[in-house]
């Protein structure tokens, strides 16, 4: 017997789904329009659909999250071209770097430099994941944008710990693949990079920043405009690696300029080691 936990009289649209495979093959039944508009891609993906579609990719990960219970996440930014030290990570697929002409690039070689902050993610998020066991997996649960380097390290560490942890990967012309350490069933791929970023934030308890480039200093600022224009809550922001983002951003230069207020200078802190950043999450009160 089928199980039904529907509230409503109507007729389910897998039943309709089933019955449409079930059509005689005519002219009619195999023309675009008979086709139910729900089943069709080709109308899914039109242009006047774009409303429709980032409300779905808004919802899907959203119901699944909210029915595995996850009330709130410690988010993991940062570059996917810096390695793990030891070689010891699992890849379905190599990450691959686009050069255009072969051979590792130059960034890619130079963030090798930056490995050290690979073995912190990892370690804050196994640290993080075993406060999250305590609540059953339900709180401090471990996001990263799912592919490799950084996010690799984020997920890698929560497998460490025996917890579940998220992905919020994205289709790109490379490194689309998600790490093998994401939790299968919280493992999301996105079109829209607005409402991937989204995500990033509506659970988020802290905010953990590695060293990174584009897409890292990307989601970065825009986290940090939410929170300097109050739109999004106060929490822990912490960037990893005081030498690196003071060599990349002059930050004192934009309060000095008046492009920034000296007070969004306390918006974020700078954090050396996982457990520093740890200490800060757990003492974090909000409103603080």
């Amino acid at each position: 017997m089928k199980d039904d936990s529907r509230r409503h009289p109507f007729r389910d649209s897998h039943d309709d789904v089933e019955t449409f495979a079930r059509v005689p093959n005519t002219p009619q039944t195999r023309a675009p329009a008979y086709r139910l508009a729900f089943t069709d891609h080709d109308f899914m993906c039109r242009e006047e659909l774009r409303p429709v579609r980032l409300q779905l990719e808004l919802l899907k990960p959203q119901m699944i999250m909210d029915e595995r219970g996850i009330q709130s996440t410690i988010v993991l930014m940062g570059s996917a071209r810096i390695p793990d030290p030891t070689g010891t990570a699992t890849q379905a697929e190599a990450p691959v770097i686009e050069t255009g002409a072969g051979g590792k690039t130059e960034a890619a070689t130079g963030a090798a430099g930056l490995a050290q902050w690979y073995e912190e993610a990892r370690k804050l998020a196994r640290i993080m994941t075993e406060r999250s066991l305590e609540s059953y997996g339900r709180e401090n649960v471990i996001m990263t944008g799912g592919g490799p380097g950084i996010m690799e390290a984020g997920n890698r560490g929560a497998a460490d710990a025996g917890g579940h942890s998220i992905g919020l990967n994205i289709v790109l012309p490379h490194e689309q693949a998600p790490n093998a350490y994401v939790t299968p069933d919280l493992c999301f791929n996105f079109h829209y990079f607005a409402i991937r970023k989204m995500h990033f934030l509506m659970r988020a308890r802290a905010i953990c920043v590695f060293p990174g480039g584009f897409g890292t200093l990307d989601e970065m600022f825009e986290s940090l405009t939410l929170v300097q224009t109050g739109r999004m809550k106060r929490v822990p922001f912490l960037l990893f690696g005081r030498d690196f983002w003071e060599r990349v951003i002059n930050w004192q230069a934009l309060a000095e300029a008046g492009t920034i207020s000296a007070e969004d200078l306390t918006l974020f802190r700078y954090v050396e080691t996982a457990e520093e950043a740890a200490a800060i999450i757990d003492a974090y009160e909000p409103g603080c």
